[in-house]
């Protein structure tokens, strides 16, 4: 039954006018907290976007508005070792989280807590949608959300009463992510263009937004120019130098 929960995962984008209670708001982010944490820091906080204003800001900045308009319920999900700094003040103490290790204990908590969230929703019968969009215009985010020094904005997520019904992507070959022993490049050759004739199929077959395309041209397209560059100042800002 998890089983196919899990492999049944497709984002939604399209939500009905249903507003999702805070009870079940808090139900979902405590199932969140229930995922591994690195060492236990818990470096995760959610803010939950209940302003029309606030929420509109956000669906502008993130370039998202449908999903932040129509969702029953919208989370940004964040970095945060401010709390982490009170926690050692408690004690007289200051904490050094400006490695870069830091920032992959934190963005690995996040990501762990936010799916465990997601499955929580899906089980409820809710859809999802993570919206990166929200590092588009990180600093202005930031400052709408009163986000303090520590703290890092990492994705949005809508959650609602699914308005549509999307298929399933065809995820890589299990040859292609498991590796047995030592990482086997030399599969690819054949892996890669035989998940491209499965990707074309499937883009073909889809009823809306139908289109002629290959997964490694289109990560090809997507990875040759870096992305949001202005994400490793704002990090910087907020106390995460990469020492």
């Amino acid at each position: 039954m998890v089983i196919e929960l899990l492999t049944s995962h497709s984002s939604v984008r399209r939500y009905k006018d249903e507003p999702i209670s805070k009870e079940t708001i808090i139900e979902l982010i405590k199932a969140g907290q229930h995922a591994a944490s690195s060492h236990f820091v818990q470096a995760c906080s959610v803010i939950y976007v209940t302003d029309t204003e606030k929420r509109g800001q956000l669906a502008e900045l993130s370039k998202n508005r449908r999903q932040f308009y129509t969702a029953g319920a919208t989370l940004v999900f964040c970095m945060d070792y401010n709390r982490l700094s009170h926690a050692a003040r408690l004690h007289g103490r200051e904490i050094d989280y400006s490695v870069a290790e830091n920032v992959l204990v934190g963005a690995i908590d996040v990501g762990l807590f936010a799916q465990n969230v997601v499955i929580a929703a899906e089980s409820k019968g809710y859809g999802i949608c993570y919206i990166g969009g929200v590092r588009n215009e990180i600093e202005e985010i930031s400052n709408i959300l009163e986000l303090p020094k520590g703290v890092v904005p990492l994705f949005g997520m809508s959650i609602g009463v699914p308005n549509e019904a999307n298929g399933v992507k065809p995820r890589l070959p299990i040859e292609a992510v498991l590796h047995e022993n030592t990482y086997n490049e030399e599969q690819y050759k054949e892996v890669l263009p035989a998940y491209d004739k499965i990707m074309q199929e499937y883009y073909a077959s889809r009823e809306s937004n139908q289109r002629d395309a290959k997964w490694t041209e289109e990560m090809a397209d997507f990875l040759e120019t870096p992305k949001r560059p202005h994400i490793k100042a704002f990090l910087e800002k907020q106390g995460f130098l990469f020492n």
